[in-house]
């Protein structure tokens, strides 16, 4: 696995241990808002590197377009160290159309960089036809055939991206279990995700109680096809924002942490 490979699959695993609790009950409020922006920093360590920055993985929720539904945005951009020792850069760009009432995806575009190499896709989520269609195109040689994938799905299935935000809008206990459904390039997964811990994280936000959620995205038939580890913290409170992450594998340990949030300032209209 790549280090560009190993940041970029941070979207994928964010969004597995959120996706998680789409089998729990309906969330009764609203956490989070359109405007708000998510910033995180990734740091990559093994032996004598400590502390590499190697990418930033930014989320910004918004409102479609001419619609009532959602566009969430997501990306993870190379930076720093990572840049500097190796030359190589990459860049990440994800978009997410979400249902606005009850928020399954339905549509999701990727921009993908790798030096000169670029590729962009688009996944399209028919709920009727109870099918993920996935196309993907190469823009420098638009005469190459583009590769299709098709998929089954069913309800409650998430991309990398929507099943960020559903955590925020549902419960979390200490000792619980899931089976989550995730679909990545065409390809639909099984992620099994406990919660295993209640436990105090420092971040710019304070110090906080938070969930430890550990999703098996690694192995086997899973989302990362090699042996790894992942945990997840995540505020026990009405914000419902994951402020750290650990992943682990043999080439080495990122620690993603959240870096910055903004919202866009409220409109509030008097009444006489």
């Amino acid at each position: 696995m790549t280090i560009k490979r190993f940041v970029c699959s941070l979207l994928i695993i964010l969004s597995a241990c959120c996706a998680a609790v789409l089998a729990q009950t309906a969330p009764k409020t609203e956490v989070y808002r359109s405007g708000e922006s998510l910033t995180y920093e990734a740091k990559f360590s093994k032996l004598i590197l400590r502390g590499m920055d190697v990418a930033d993985l930014s989320f910004t929720l918004e409102n479609a377009p001419d619609s009532k539904n959602y566009l969430v945005k997501a990306g993870a951009q190379s930076k720093g160290t990572l840049i500097k020792l190796t030359g190589y850069k990459f860049n990440e760009d994800l978009q997410s159309t979400i249902h606005g009432e009850n928020f399954s995806v339905l549509k999701t575009v990727k921009r993908d960089e790798q030096g000169d190499r670029v590729r962009e896709s688009e996944a399209v989520f028919d709920y009727g036809d109870k099918r993920v269609t996935y196309t993907e195109t190469n823009p420098k040689d638009p005469a190459r055939p583009p590769l299709r994938v098709a998929s089954p799905i069913e309800s409650g299935t998430q991309d990398i991206v929507s099943g960020i935000y559903m955590i925020r809008r549902m419960p979390l206990a200490v000792g619980k279990t899931f089976e989550l459904t995730i679909s990545d390039s065409g390809l639909v997964y099984k992620i099994p995700v406990r919660v295993t811990a209640r436990e105090r994280q420092k971040s710019i936000l304070g110090k906080d109680w938070c969930f430890r959620v550990e999703p098996e995205v690694f192995g086997r038939n899973r989302l990362i096809d090699r042996d790894g580890s992942m945990i997840l913290w995540i505020t026990d409170d009405a914000r419902r924002i994951p402020v750290r992450s650990q992943i682990s594998t043999d080439i080495g340990k990122i620690e993603i942490k959240l870096k910055q949030i903004n919202y866009k300032p409220l409109v509030v209209t008097k009444t006489k």
